[in-house]
């Protein structure tokens, strides 16, 4: 597994996303406020269903601190719309590209191994951009557990 090879002051490739209603939407759209852009591996599964749910918990202390976020995983927009109906979310979700997506330019859609097995996959990866879309942090894989109240003081703090 490799970590991410964008960094503080890097600017992301502006690489589209598909949204949940099947528009587009890139990093550079989120200019003139910070963006917390975070991937993770699927949707319905345990750990990105905590992390999502506790982003959409925070989503208030998010918009009040001027810091939009956005959850990206390979899954469809359709598997999107019912994650987000299921568990009552209200953090914005995209679908990243199958093949050539902004996680493989990333570096976080990478060779797994589990079970002696080895896949691609999502390594859940957190990025804090300024209002530029320049990269503040990164949380490379990222234990969910805390992480998005850390992201939050971060966010404020920067």
């Amino acid at each position: 597994m490799t970590d991410t090879i964008y960094g503080p002051g890097d600017t992301l490739p502006d690489i589209a996303l598909e949204t949940i209603d099947g528009s587009e939407v890139r990093p550079s759209d989120f200019k003139g406020r910070k963006l917390v852009l975070f991937f993770y591996p699927k949707d319905n599964t345990p750990g990105c269903t905590t992390e999502a749910k506790d982003f959409s918990a925070l989503r208030p202390d998010f918009d009040a601190a001027g810091v939009a976020l956005l959850g990206v995983s390979k899954d469809s927009a359709q598997k999107h719309r019912n994650f987000i109906a299921k568990h009552d979310l209200t953090v914005d979700l995209a679908t990243d590209a199958q093949d050539g997506g902004l996680s493989d330019a990333l570096g976080v859609w990478t060779e797994k191994q589990m079970y002696g097995k080895t896949f691609m996959g999502m390594v859940r990866t957190t990025y804090l951009l300024d209002e530029d879309g320049r990269i503040l942090r990164v949380w490379p894989k990222v234990k969910v557990k805390g992480h998005a109240e850390e992201v939050l003081a971060a966010a404020r703090e920067a």
